[in-house]
């Protein structure tokens, strides 16, 4: 019997396009506001600036919240889509969560978004990452990294900052 362990001399090294897909996604954006603020405008109003219209489960007229150890969004009928549960809460400096929109708690990645002082006000930096979690890893991945540079926007100018 062979060793369950072993892989035939034949298999093919990984490609460095397979691993590139399944490396964290990282997106950073800086609000001039101080650290505090932009905590609070992140978490405790994203039914204000989330594109729901385009990032969502249930669509425009939805409302997301963060609430107690959970990232859900609730349809105008009163559905509840759980996005996230959040793991590490770390108020005003960071938060981290496993991420799963329109999945379950099986099929998640992470999050981690902190908040550091910079010059020009606050830098907000997030790692998408657990690729191998997600059900279809370079799927999820790909959409992530056309979804989060317009969520972050929609935050930046929601705290009164210029974007690019």
């Amino acid at each position: 019997m062979e060793n369950l362990f072993s892989h035939p001399e034949s298999d093919p090294e990984p490609s460095q396009q397979d691993n590139d897909a399944l490396e964290p996604l990282i997106i950073t954006v800086v609000v001039p506001t101080n650290v505090s603020h932009a905590f609070q405008g992140f978490t405790d109003h994203p039914h204000l600036w989330w594109p729901l219209e385009r990032e969502s489960v249930f669509g425009e007229g939805s409302h997301v919240e963060f609430e107690e150890n959970l990232i859900l969004e609730t349809a105008e009928d009163g559905r509840t889509s759980v996005w996230g549960t959040i793991d590490d809460w770390q108020p005003p400096l960071s938060f981290h969560a496993s991420w799963y929109p329109a999945s379950t708690p099986l099929w998640s990645t992470e999050i981690r978004v902190a908040f550091r002082a910079v010059e020009e006000g606050t830098e907000v930096r997030l790692v998408h990452d657990g690729w191998e979690g997600a059900e279809d890893p370079a799927a999820s991945r790909a959409s992530y990294a056309e979804g989060w540079p317009r969520v972050l926007e929609r935050y930046v100018r929601f705290m009164g900052g210029a974007v690019a």
